[in-house]
């Protein structure tokens, strides 16, 4: 497993991180730390809780309720993704700001190629509206 900034409160969510192979496992880290990083660097949003969903890392704002919920995971087409709760307009939105800039599955995930990253400081766009989805 890569070298982690962020430690690990709950072992079944480091579990889940061990067992993807390489090296999604380092990009999905990446965008962890940057979930976290945000998370911290934007008003309002609070403590933040990481747990699964749907056997996926999640993310919550359950002190604030500012946000949906993201998740991380390996869609069956292979690479790696960032998912949003599909019934919001997030990734509508995003997809407006970004439209070609990324492979969109509808208006629930982004999905990534280990072949090529996604531009962080553009996702952390995404990443700081989902954590306040609710403000």
């Amino acid at each position: 497993m890569a070298k982690i900034q962020h430690p690990f409160e709950d072992p079944a969510v480091k579990a889940v991180f061990a067992s993807y192979p390489e090296p999604e496992q380092s990009s999905l880290l990446v965008i962890r730390d940057r979930i976290f990083r945000t998370a911290g660097q934007t008003a309002g949003v609070g403590n933040l809780l990481e747990t699964l969903k749907w056997g996926q890392p999640a993310y919550l704002t359950p002190d604030t309720k500012s946000g949906s919920t993201l998740r991380l995971g390996l869609p069956k087409t292979g690479g790696y993704a960032i998912y949003v709760h599909c019934q919001t307009t997030i990734m509508s939105d995003f997809q407006q700001v970004f439209p070609s800039d990324f492979t969109y599955e509808g208006n629930r995930a982004i999905h990534f190629s280990t072949d090529n990253p996604p531009e962080l400081s553009k996702l952390e766009l995404l990443i700081s509206r989902v954590l306040t989805y609710h403000l």
